[in-house]
């Protein structure tokens, strides 16, 4: 019984020794991440899941035209401000990561992944991670885990990364990370993921540049699932974003086309079916998009209030004998 207590000690105050060295308030972010740069257009990603609420306001970072970080274990968050400030100022990731380390006292509870908009890729792993913990460095990307069920979490990211060069970056990490999962993962489960992309280079436009993908789920039973599921609904609202574009040049042609890959996507969602009727009524397929209309307003006579209100502002140009026949129920 002494003995087991004596053990009990220990390991507390050797855990307190290390919380004393971090930042008081440090988040635990015990986790697999992915930092990654595409060579083809240069956008960079952070992409990341943890047993652990909201996880993607702590570990990822990143900002256009500068680089990509992850911060995770015990997290030292101003690494990530820090961090994206030293690559601003021209430091490579490798630089950034030696100074971020080099005055701090928790170090060896650390994990850090970074990647610079020139490709550079840097990565650090503590001896005092918590098993399974390791990273694996490739070209223009690295992976990093900590408390993971098995050792083999950093190996598969990689690979499922590497051999799916044919997809967007966004889908690749999120690849990345199912890959992570289907190991084992965190060892205390799942339950938050994010996914960040930005633009590879800073256009002076910050609304635009840094939410090309921007996706949280803060708690979720199943959190990449989901975070798979935002990224598709993404993908079809760029089509609907093209078509309304499309609608203010008055390219119904354009508008239509971009409307029905959107509808394609997500074959139930009422708002992309309405824009694709309205577009094909601008393009006077009229009988077309009222048997659409139709099938709308059952669902919701919302829309028919929405059609009224069309033409009064340009968006439904049609004559007034094609307007009454897409107001019929």
């Amino acid at each position: 019984m002494k003995k087991l207590l004596y053990l009990i000690t220990f390991c507390l105050t050797s855990w307190a020794g290390i919380a004393q060295k971090t930042q008081q308030n440090e988040a635990f972010a015990h986790t697999f991440s992915i930092v990654a740069r595409d060579p083809q257009t240069g956008d960079m990603a952070v992409g990341v899941q943890s047993h652990w609420f909201s996880v993607g306001t702590t570990v990822s970072w990143a900002e256009a035209g500068v680089g990509a970080i992850a911060t995770q274990s015990f997290v030292n968050k101003s690494f990530g401000i820090r961090g994206l400030s030293l690559l601003k100022s021209g430091k490579t990731a490798q630089e950034t990561l030696d100074i971020l380390l080099s005055d701090d006292a928790g170090k060896e509870v650390r994990q850090v992944g970074i990647v610079d908009q020139k490709g550079n890729v840097a990565v650090h792993t503590g001896k005092n991670c918590v098993d399974y913990a390791g990273h694996v460095k490739g070209t223009q990307f690295s992976v990093q885990s900590n408390m993971m069920l098995t050792d083999k979490v950093p190996a598969a990211m990689a690979k499922a990364f590497e051999s799916s060069a044919n997809l967007p970056l966004a889908e690749r990490v999120l690849k990345a990370m199912e890959a992570a999962q289907a190991v084992g993962g965190d060892i205390r489960g799942k339950q938050s993921a994010a996914l960040l992309v930005v633009n590879a280079t800073d256009t002076g436009k910050p609304w635009d540049d840094n939410h090309k993908v921007d996706l949280r789920v803060d708690d979720h039973a199943l959190p990449l699932v989901e975070l798979a599921r935002l990224l598709k609904v993404q993908r079809a609202y760029e089509h609907m974003n093209e078509g309304d574009l499309a609608v203010e040049k008055n390219d119904m042609k354009k508008a239509m086309e971009e409307y029905g890959a959107a509808m394609k996507m997500f074959p139930n969602n009422l708002e992309m079916q309405y824009w694709t009727a309205i577009a094909l009524a601008n393009s006077h397929q009229t009988l077309k998009a009222s048997a659409m209309l139709k099938k709308i307003y059952a669902k919701d006579t919302n829309w028919l209030e929405m059609t009224k209100r069309l033409p009064k502002v340009g968006l439904l140009t049609v004559s007034e004998k094609e307007f009454q026949q897409l107001l019929k129920r």
